[in-house]
């Protein structure tokens, strides 16, 4: 069981929303589109479920061409970040209903029903009313339509942005379990690379309507293709400067530099940009191999066990992710560190062309 897109896109009013797209997802596995608003991902997903007709291209489900076939005669199922329930019924009832239109017998339903209730903890909830509920429960209660379906194409579109943090985080461990189970092919869209991570299987970056790159999750996040996949895999995003690669040195301007090492070495000499993340970045020397650098402090965000240090260097704009809670002065000269083994290089094109050391040998 696959899903393939092939050449597929999308235009609206004669701007592309979606760009040729080859995409090929296997049955049984998780499959994260990472991206920024915007990026394409609920296009990209309307366009798997049969919501939207492509303008280019076609798309096949085991193997059969479905690129004209009605959502309604296909196994798949979605949910959205703003829930959709049937107002009228209870919540038994909403779980259940696709089940019914599928003609499954009563026991077998209601077996269903309750094994898929109990997990999201909407067991006392049955017999409400959706507008009974609270936002997160109304949610639930979409992803439990969708569970029970037995769908063969799973597309969640942001589902858990709405539920509190601990019920996010045990829906995260268990639902990639029960589509591995299930023998789905699972597609998530989201924003946050964090949950990406979390989530794991496959994750395809999102840009401005395009894949930028698709591959096992921590396979790209260690060695993005290019700067636009490391920067959407990264929050904030991974922090540039242009640096000039000369004999046995990386040069990043006002005096610092670096050895070249592992795939640094056989660099042709020429100019590049180079990338970090911001958690790379430290207050204070981590070993002897640090580059440091003299910034000036634009502002400091503390999230409570963490703070975000907005800096400028020599006009690049970089964040620092700083464990702790650290209060410093607004325009003041700041000093911070990074270990070189945590640089990535990129070409003037934007492709990688020598990945962190520490990655490379992960």
């Amino acid at each position: 069981m696959s899903l393939v897109l092939e050449s597929v896109s999308k235009v609206v009013e004669g701007q592309s929303h979606i760009y040729p797209t080859d995409l090929t997802l296997e049955r049984g596995t998780m499959n994260v589109l990472l991206g920024p608003t915007l990026s394409g991902k609920t296009s990209l997903m309307r366009l798997m479920a049969g919501l939207d007709v492509p303008a280019t291209g076609r798309i096949l489900w085991e193997g059969k061409d479905v690129t004209g076939m009605r959502v309604q005669d296909r196994k798949v199922a979605m949910v959205y970040q703003q829930f959709i329930n049937y107002p009228s019924m209870t919540v038994y009832d909403n779980i259940a209903s696709p089940m019914k239109l599928m003609g499954m017998s009563r026991a077998e339903i209601d077996r269903r029903v309750r094994e898929t209730a109990e997990f999201l903890q909407l067991t006392p909830m049955l017999e409400r009313k959706p507008l009974e509920l609270s936002g997160g429960q109304q949610q639930r209660c979409a992803l439990a339509r969708a569970l029970v379906k037995d769908a063969g194409l799973v597309l969640l579109d942001e589902p858990l942005a709405n539920l509190d943090y601990k019920l996010r985080e045990e829906l995260r461990a268990e639902i990639p379990r029960i589509f591995e189970e299930s023998g789905a092919v699972f597609v998530y869209a989201t924003t946050e690379p964090e949950e990406a991570l979390l989530l794991g299987g496959n994750v395809a970056t999102m840009w401005e309507g395009r894949i930028t790159q698709f591959g096992p999750t921590p396979q790209v996040y260690r060695a993005p293709s290019d700067a636009t996949t490391a920067r959407v895999f990264s929050d904030p995003p991974m922090n540039f400067t242009r640096v000039l690669k000369q004999g046995n040195q990386i040069s990043f301007g006002e005096g610092q530099s670096a050895p070249a090492s592992g795939a640094l070495v056989d660099l042709p000499d020429g100019t590049y940009t180079a990338g970090f993340r911001p958690d790379h970045l430290h207050l204070r020397a981590q070993g002897n191999d640090g580059l440091h650098f003299q910034c000036t402090l634009h502002v400091t965000e503390i999230t409570g066990s963490e703070t975000f240090v907005h800096l400028d260097h020599a006009g690049d704009r970089w964040v620092g992710l700083m464990h702790g809670v650290h209060h410093l002065e607004y325009g003041a000269p700041i000093e911070v560190w990074l270990d070189a083994s945590h640089i990535y290089v990129f070409a003037e094109s934007g492709d990688l062309v020598a990945p962190a050391s520490y990655a490379a040998a992960a």
